[in-house]
């Protein structure tokens, strides 16, 4: 069982630069690979980045790449999501979430997820 609790989200001026945190309980949170999705209102949920279990791999959504930068710390039992030059359409709430899969994309491969976090990006 692993719970993950989100913060750091908030409002910035489009420009700005957010990080997020995902913190982990657990002791197997190495064996995890880690994913942040985010969902707009009146929108579907969508894939925003992914980590391999050693952290040596990510990869992103085209919309977020060159902006966002995906990290982790297993010996805080953290991730880390760096956003920089926000838009107003990366406004959404941010959901962490780990998987047993080596690294997917794909929503239904995630067995944990957060309560996410509100990140509001004003014009």
């Amino acid at each position: 069982q692993v719970q993950l609790v989100e913060s750091g989200g908030g409002l910035v001026q489009a420009g700005g630069s957010l990080r997020l945190s995902c913190a982990a309980s657990g002791r197997t949170f190495s064996s995890y690979a880690m994913g942040w999705f985010r969902q707009a209102p009146g929108k579907e949920r969508e894939f925003v980045t992914a980590i391999t279990r050693s952290g040596g791999s990510t990869f992103y959504a085209g919309s977020v790449k060159g902006r966002f930068t995906f990290s982790r710390d297993n010996a805080k039992n953290t991730v880390y999501l760096q956003m920089n030059s926000l838009k107003p359409e990366d406004t959404a709430v941010y959901y962490c979430a780990a998987t047993g899969a080596v690294i997917t994309g794909n929503a239904d491969r995630y067995d944990y997820w957060g309560q996410g976090t509100q990140v509001t990006v004003s014009a």
